[in-house]
This record gives structure tokens, C-alpha cells and sequence, in this order.
């Protein structure tokens, strides 16, 4: 028999994925002929670019080891066959001789070993450890492929792909005199660099007639910080996961270290080559920490205000959805549900009323009508337990200081305040939240089906302020980073800025000045500036090439949202429901062309998940692995 071809551009966590799922549902649905799946990605098979081996090993996770998983379970609505793993606590067990082992079995690096060996469910691991992880997921996928599947890498780039879309399609390779040959292309390159945005642009040409250093938007482990000079004047803009990685390269990472004091304190010990770093962000705030803790009571029932039902209720309308006016009500009712059953279930003594009776005039309210307000405030006494979206979105609104040295001193007590919350198990009804955001996140993209978001919306609301509210609340650091943070602060090394950063290209004085109305009056400058946060999707500034030649050939759609009041652009690839791209030039979705994860309008970036959340990503590679089977077959 012929032998099928696909290619698939990429070979991260989300290729991994998608091969998991073909392998899961070969016994069904592929009928034995010879396929080869090409894996192109300069990085290795597995983690890919973003959790490759080699980076540094002060770089950690911000998710507690029994939170990761890249396998489904029996909360997976998948449509192929539901196929359990391990977690990376599970798999890490085995090196302390508390599991048996998995195979097939290979020896980390002995640095990884030791700390998988010590790894405790609730810890953060190292991106190494986790690189190590996904490496076996890799392996083992590999192994449960039949036999008539073979997977070759490709250690290069995908420039190119040409082909009709009723023809065999052609991948040109790097370094490569003759294009590999596929029946499907599937696009998987996971995060990707951009070349510098217009603002951006214009910063750098500063810096470099200036002779300053500027860093656009650009990955942790990637960023080349090595001309930053010790005791150097340095501005980050951005305040979450990028920024605490930046200070982690710039502290441990040139040499300081931490002590902890007897009353659990830490304290800074520089090295003498660290910059002076000069922190600040929209809100002005570090992302919240992680919890540390388990539920007290039972999970949750989620979804059940913000899905399926809901969804097509709002979809079956004539008129563009609004995310604040028509979805994030629906969204807060959720979050608010995940929290309120916590607190009942978990600490009974601080609610006013039983659950049921709670529970039945919370299912009638809407989250902003003034009796839902009423009823919580009755239900809970302690003000600290309700849950107050406003006020954790916009935490230094209204606050003026009047020095630089008043405002470090509230900003290390309002650390200090997050990271005691979120260590506290009697705050538990804040995980109860964030599987609320979760399941949100997840519910999402059902509610965007059909582009019916407004555009305004679309640009303001969904890629801007939902975004990085999720992020806020959901995706910060493990609670010992923002300790470092407080430690570093004290030492001078972190200085705060506030909320609403100003940046300026100061043309007199040759520097970057930096200012915040938190502070008034108080100004910083000089002569280096990290845009501490990742780039934005762009199509039309993408820096990979295959995607880039698409994109100027037209044979991509850029998602584009529109209204009365205008069009958004997202930046990200149009794909259909299976994950075929849209191609102006075919007419509509491609028939040999598929793209997943994190350039598409998908919107569900994450390649693994949290055990039992139903995870986006596994639904799309499981529809998309089941396109592909049916199709070659």
C-alpha cells in the first residue's frame, strides 16, 4: 500500500499532543497502511523550544508538579478514546523509588534526577525537570504508535510550504536542497517570535544613536541580558511571568543568593554584578501568587452558569456579543460559584446560611444585580471572604504616595499580605476560584464560535483586558518568588515604580525615563529598558518564516472581527472548528492544511493542563487527530 505522509511544523508539547491523540484512536480509525509523520523543530522532540534542557536551571514552573499532566482522564470530552497518564508528580516518583517505573525508562541529567527524586507533589519543579517529563511523554507516545507509524525528526526549519489545495503538499527545510512531500500539513510551531512592533522600533533606533540597551518583547530563556552592566540603571516594564524569570537571570543568576532568617524572612545577598532594576506595569503589581494549598471540600461541579448551554443560547442571537455586557457576567458568576462553594463547604463557620439555601437565590441573581451583592453580604460576614473583581483588577486604584520609599514599603506589605493568603489553607476558597477561571478559560472558545464577538470587545476586552486578567489571577509565580521579590526589594535591588507606567525616549539627556501618577513627582532614569512581558501574536510581523510567507502569499486569514463600530485584527491564523486553516485561496478551510495551539484564534494556548479540567487543548488534538486518520485512511 502507498504510504501517507504528514508533516507536522513544530515538535513541542503541542505535537506531542496531537501524536498522543493519533495514537489513541489508531485501533479505531486507521487501517493499517504505512504513515510517516515528519517532525520539523530545530529544538529537540518533545519540549521543544520553550522547555528545552538547555536553559537555566533557576528557571521554574508556576505549577505545582501534580497540577501538570499531557494525558486525558475521565473529565476529557473527547470524542476518541480516553487514554490516563501521569502526572509530573506521578512520573517523578518513580526516582524516589515510590513508584514503579515508566517506561520506557531513561536517566535524566543527574542534577534533574536528584530533583525529581525530591519532588513533592505540591512543589514547583525546574523547566528542566519538566523538559525531562516531556521528553518521556514523547518517548512513550512513540512507543504506543503502531508499528505501521513511523515519526522521524527533522533537527532544522520549515521555510516554506507550496502546494494546490487538491494536491500533495511540499515543505522546504532549511539547509535542505529537496521539500519533503505530505498528504497534510499540520502547523504546530507553539510560541513564536516576532520582529519588534512600531513602538518598539522606535525605542531601539533611541538606544542604539543613545548607545543605550533596550529588549523588546522576547522569551526568558532567550533574552541575552550579558551587556547589562553590574550596578547598570534598568527599567522593566511588566510585572508577570516574564518579569520575575528576567529577575530571577539578573540576581541568581549572576551570582547572589538568598538567606533565610529565623523568623522565616529572607534576605538578599548580592553579588556585586546585579543591575539596579526599576519595576513597573499597568497595574503596578506583581501577578498573585500560586496557591499552595488543596481544596478543603469537595471540587466544584463546573461548569454551570458559563457553559454549553449558555453558549448556545448566546450564539443562537442575531446581534454581536459584547464580552463585559453579554459574557462577563455569565464568566464572574462561575468564578464567584467556584469560590462560594469552597468557603461553604470548607469553612462553614464563616457563612451566615446553609449552601442550599444559598445556593438557590445565587442561581437566580445575576452576578451585578444589587440583590446578589445583598446576599452575599448577608452569607458572609468577614469582608476578606467575598469575592470582589473590581477591586483585585485594579489594586493600587485611588492610591497616591507621597515618596518613592513610602510606596516600596506598601507594595512589600502587600506582597507579603498575597503570598500569606495564598500559603494559608483557610484562604482556600481562592482555589476554589481559579477553578472557576479555569473552567472559564476552557469554556471559552465555544462562546467565540462564529467571530460573533463584537470588535470593540474583541480588541478592549478579550485579547486586552480578559487576557491579562486570567493571567493576573491565575497564571503568577510560586509564592517563593515573590518572597525573593520583597527580599530584593529591601536589599535595593527591586525598586517598585506603581501603576500605569510612563516610558520616555528623553532626546536632551540621551536616556529612558520612567514615571507613574502612584508616585508623583518621582521620576527614573536610564540607560536600559526590558519589555518585560511576551510578544503579541502577530501575523504580520511573525519572525517565522513558513508563517510569514502564508501570510504574503494570502493563503492565511488573519482573524478579523467586525462591527459598526469598526474591525479588530487579533493577529492570530483563522481556523475552522477541526483546526483546518482558512485559506482565502481555497476558498475556505484548507483540505491538507491544519494549525493548532497558540498563533490561532483557538485562543487555548496552554500545550498540558491541570489534571480533571477538561483541557481545550486536548479536545482540539484529539479533533485534529482524528481528521487526520480519517482523512489518510
Amino acid at each position: 500500500m502507498t504510504e501517507r505522509t504528514v508533516v507536522v511544523v513544530g515538535a513541542g508539547p503541542r505535537a506531542t499532543g496531537l501524536l498522543e491523540r493519533m495514537a489513541a484512536g489508531a485501533a479505531e480509525l486507521w487501517s493499517g497502511r504505512p504513515l510517516r509523520v515528519h517532525l520539523v523543530d530545530p529544538c529537540p522532540p518533545g519540549p521543544g523550544r520553550v522547555w528545552r534542557m538547555d536553559q537555566s536551571p533557576l528557571l521554574r514552573m508556576n505549577s505545582m508538579a501534580e497540577d501538570v499532566t499531557m494525558f486525558t482522564d475521565d473529565s476529557s470530552t473527547v470524542e476518541g478514546p480516553v487514554r490516563p497518564g501521569p502526572s509530573l508528580a506521578d512520573w517523578a516518583a518513580q526516582f524516589a523509588g515510590r513508584a514503579p517505573r515508566w517506561e520506557p525508562y531513561e536517566e535524566p541529567p543527574s542534577d534533574v534526577r536528584e530533583e525529581l527524586a525530591g519532588l513533592a507533589p505540591t512543589d514547583f519543579a525546574t523547566r528542566r525537570a519538566q523538559s525531562a517529563y516531556l521528553d518521556w511523554v514523547y518517548r512513550r507516545v512513540l512507543a504506543d504508535l503502531p508499528d505501521t507509524v513511523r515519526v522521524e525528526h527533522h533537527p532544522t526549519t520549515a521555510t516554506c510550504v507550496t502546494g494546490s489545495p487538491g494536491g500533495r503538499q511540499s515543505v522546504w527545510l532549511a539547509g535542505e536542497v529537496m521539500p519533503l512531500t505530505a498528504d497534510l500539513v499540520v502547523l504546530a510551531q507553539g510560541h513564536l517570535r516576532s520582529v519588534p512592533a512600531p513602538e518598539h522600533e522606535a525605542l531601539a533606533e533611541f538606544a542604539q544613536a543613545h548607545g543605550l540597551f533596550h529588549l523588546p518583547p522576547e522569551y526568558s530563556c532567550d533574552a541575552r541580558l550579558g551587556d547589562l552592566a553590574p550596578g547598570e540603571e534598568v527599567i522593566l516594564r511588566g510585572m508577570g511571568l516574564a518579569f520575575v524569570d528576567l529577575v530571577v537571570l539578573l540576581t541568581e543568576g549572576r551570582g547572589g543568593a538568598y538567606r533565610e532568617e529565623a523568623d522565616g524572612s529572607l534576605t538578599y545577598l548580592p553579588s556585586g554584578k546585579e543591575p539596579v532594576i526599576h519595576a513597573g506595569s499597568r497595574r503596578g503589581v506583581p501577578y498573585h501568587a500560586k496557591t499552595g494549598y488543596r481544596l478543603g471540600g469537595p471540587r466544584p461541579p463546573l461548569p454551570r452558569y458559563f457553559g454549553p448551554p449558555q453558549a448556545r443560547r448566546l450564539r443562537a442571537g442575531g446581534d454581536p456579543l459584547d464580552l463585559r455586557r453579554d459574557l462577563w457576567p455569565l464568566m464572574a458568576k462561575e468564578i464567584g460559584f467556584g469560590h462560594y462553594h469552597e468557603l461553604f463547604h470548607a469553612h462553614p463557620e464563616r457563612t451566615a446560611l446553609d449552601w442550599p439555601r444559598f445556593l438557590a437565590d445565587y442561581d437566580r441573581l445575576d452576578w451585578y444585580a444589587p440583590g446578589m451583592a445583598e446576599l452575599v453580604a448577608r452569607a458572609v460576614p468577614a469582608a476578606g471572604d467575598r469575592l470582589d473583581f473590581e477591586a483585585l483588577d485594579h489594586p493600587l486604584a485611588g492610591r497616591v504616595f507621597d515618596s518613592a520609599a513610602d510606596f516600596q514599603r506598601y507594595l512589600r506589605a502587600y506582597v507579603s499580605h498575597d503570598v500569606d493568603r495564598r500559603e494559608d489553607e483557610a484562604y482556600s476558597a481562592d482555589l476554589g476560584a481559579f477553578l472557576g477561571l479555569l473552567s472559564v478559560y476552557g469554556q471559552l472558545p465555544a462562546f467565540l464560535a462564529g467571530g460573533r464577538i463584537a470588535a470593540r470587545s474583541a480588541a478592549r476586552e478579550l485579547d486586552g483586558w480578559w487576557h491579562g486578567f486570567f493571567s493576573f489571577l491565575a497564571s503568577g509565580p510560586p509564592g517563593f518568588r515573590l518572597r525573593q521579590l520583597q527580599a530584593l526589594s529591601r536589599a535595593g535591588v527591586v525598586r517598585f515604580l506603581g501603576a500605569d507606567l510612563r516610558v520616555a525616549a528623553d532626546e536632551g539627556g540621551g536616556v529612558f525615563v520612567a514615571s507613574s501618577a502612584t508616585v508623583p513627582g518621582h521620576s527614573v532614569r536610564a540607560t536600559a529598558l526590558i519589555e518585560a512581558y511576551l510578544p503579541r501574536a502577530s501575523l504580520e510581523r511573525t519572525a517565522d518564516p513558513l508563517l510569514r510567507g502564508l501570510w504574503e502569499a494570502g493563503e492565511l486569514t488573519e482573524e478579523v472581527i467586525g462591527d459598526r463600530t469598526g474591525t479588530h485584527r487579533s493577529g492570530l491564523i483563522t481556523i475552522a472548528p477541526d483546526g483546518r486553516i482558512v485559506d482565502p485561496s481555497a476558498g475556505g478551510p484548507h483540505p491538507r492544511r491544519i494549525a493548532l495551539g497558540a498563533p490561532t484564534n483557538s485562543r487555548a494556548v496552554a500545550a498540558f493542563a491541570r489534571p480533571r479540567t477538561d483541557a481545550p487543548a486536548f479536545r482540539q488534538n484529539d479533533a485534529a487527530a482524528r481528521l487526520i486518520l480519517r482523512t489518510l485512511a
